[in-house]
């Protein structure tokens, strides 16, 4: 697994978009202490679902900070109707505190595995002749 933290890259959008491209799996994270990061990330999904175009991949949701719960700005509530709109995966977690770190890597390997399985069931055919 290669891991690549595309924060900070927006000045560089072409090299986000090779990354993009030859991802197999994306974990779209953001602060629960700060709303505007929650409403910034719509535009990266926009961005994965235009790059991967016909090659979906999957995206895991994630709402980071747990560990600074008393400053929550956006809502759990928020984070699975969001999650829900996608179709995709949700957790809370905190980096700092390691709550729910595995589970993260662990549901997006697990997610990535299920669309690979998905996609080798589509691309075979068998037809009996007689």
């Amino acid at each position: 697994m290669e891991i690549l933290d595309t924060a900070g890259t927006e000045q560089f959008a072409s090299m986000r978009d090779l990354y993009i491209k030859n991802g197999h799996g994306f974990i779209v994270m953001y602060s629960l202490t700060n709303h505007q990061t929650f409403q910034d990330i719509a535009s990266m999904r926009n961005v994965i679902s235009r790059v991967k175009g016909s090659q979906p991949a999957p995206i895991l949701l994630v709402a980071n900070k747990l560990d600074l719960d008393c400053q929550r700005e956006v809502s759990t509530a928020e984070g699975n109707a969001l999650a829900e709109q996608w179709d995709c995966p949700f957790i809370e977690a905190s980096a700092k505190d390691r709550i729910n770190v595995n589970e993260v890597f662990a549901t997006v390997v697990r997610e990535m595995n299920m669309t690979s399985e998905k996609r080798q069931k589509k691309s075979y055919c068998c037809c009996t002749l007689l």
